[in-house]
């Protein structure tokens, strides 16, 4: 099988069994009696990040750190710019008051928390391990405000979940089998992809850090995409942002701290990861609250700035990756010209958003 092959029948088979083990998952656990609002803040959540997961533990078990990095980081990144920017474009995007006051400056805080514990080059056992308390942390605390939901807010979760009660008790039987099916498809679908990516990066003579930051995390991404993309033209707007919010927040806390964990610590930290990616991940992150405050909308305007910022940042990727001059070049423009115009911008339609406000 060819690496391209590897690595499309990879990311088809991530996919799908993403979505077998999200409805399984889904529909049993509504059986057992759980709130559809838990089934989809939790069990979707997850499962949307599941490749992510998949990959990453299956990269550092293969001795991949930079692949397994590169995913989370990559994926990040690529959520907010890529997938909340052609969501933007679809239909403007409004942004649920909650996301302001808790989930957004708990995703920064995460990506805060991946350069501080990188900073000396590898991720320790107890670094890993609390990333995972923190998950676990915030699962409880959805769980908790869930039951303060009403019972019309949790059936329209349950649609919006795609999780609708079971039928009949041969969903005990069906459901199990379709979580082992899903489960095993993103174990293959993970190591198809991780050895096409690999092979690939090696062929052409690219590091296995640019293949997880690009190509692997735009992989893993591919849930995201379809679920924010979909919920922005069905008119459900508010479910594109926070879907990529707390794939963000699983995908630091969860994805990486499990990763840590299972590989039993000492993870190393590529320095080109900290010195470049980590701080674009954590900037991107900080956009998204001047962004969200102004009006609770993610404008058009905004989602076209993020996808420029993109192929700016992509750009310089390749571009030194190859050991191009032309690397320097886009590296000035973009911390001398690009950054402090976005933050410009920002900040104007940030004092225009609070003087509408007064008035």
């Amino acid at each position: 099988m060819s690496h391209w092959l590897m690595m499309v029948v990879g990311l088809v088979v991530l996919t799908i069994g993403a979505d077998v083990l999200v409805r399984g998952a889904s529909r049993l656990a509504l059986l057992a009696g759980i709130s559809p609002l838990v089934v989809g803040l939790t069990i979707v959540a997850f499962g949307t990040s599941a490749p992510e997961l998949a990959v990453s533990v299956g990269a550092e078990l293969s001795g991949k750190a930079d692949i397994a990095l590169g995913n989370v980081v990559g994926s990040n990144i690529f959520n907010v710019l890529v997938i909340l920017g052609i969501s933007a474009l679809v239909a403007p995007l409004v942004v649920n008051w909650q996301l302001i006051r808790l989930d957004v400056p708990l995703m920064i805080y995460a990506s805060v928390l991946v350069w501080l514990f990188g900073r000396d080059g590898i991720l320790s056992l107890w670094e890993g391990s609390f990333f995972v308390l923190l998950i676990v942390g915030y699962t409880a605390f959805l769980i908790m405000q869930s039951r303060r939901e009403t019972a019309e807010e949790q059936q329209k979760m349950a649609e919006e979940a795609g999780a609708l009660p079971p039928r009949s008790s041969r969903e005990w039987l069906i459901n199990p089998v379709l979580i082992a099916v899903g489960l095993a498809m993103l174990v293959f679908g993970a190591n198809w992809l991780v050895d096409g990516a690999t092979a690939f990066a090696r062929s052409l003579g690219v590091s296995e850090l640019i293949i997880g930051l690009t190509i692997v995390a735009a992989g893993t991404s591919l849930p995201e995409l379809a679920t924010s993309v979909v919920a922005a033209i069905k008119g459900e707007r508010d479910i594109a942002v926070g879907n990529i919010v707390g794939s963000n927040i699983f995908n630091i806390f969860c994805v990486l701290g499990v990763t840590t964990v299972l590989a039993g610590g000492d993870v190393p930290v590529s320095a080109t990861l900290m010195a470049v990616d980590v701080p674009v991940m954590i900037g991107v992150a900080l956009s998204c609250m001047p962004v969200f405050v102004c009006g609770y909308i993610i404008t058009r305007w905004n989602g076209l700035v993020w996808l420029a910022l993109y192929g700016l940042y992509l750009a310089g990727m390749i571009l030194h990756s190859q050991g191009s001059p032309a690397a320097d070049w886009v590296a000035m423009f973009a911390v001398e010209v690009a950054v402090p115009f976005v933050m410009l911008l920002m900040v104007f339609a940030l004092v225009r958003s609070f003087n509408q406000a007064k008035t």
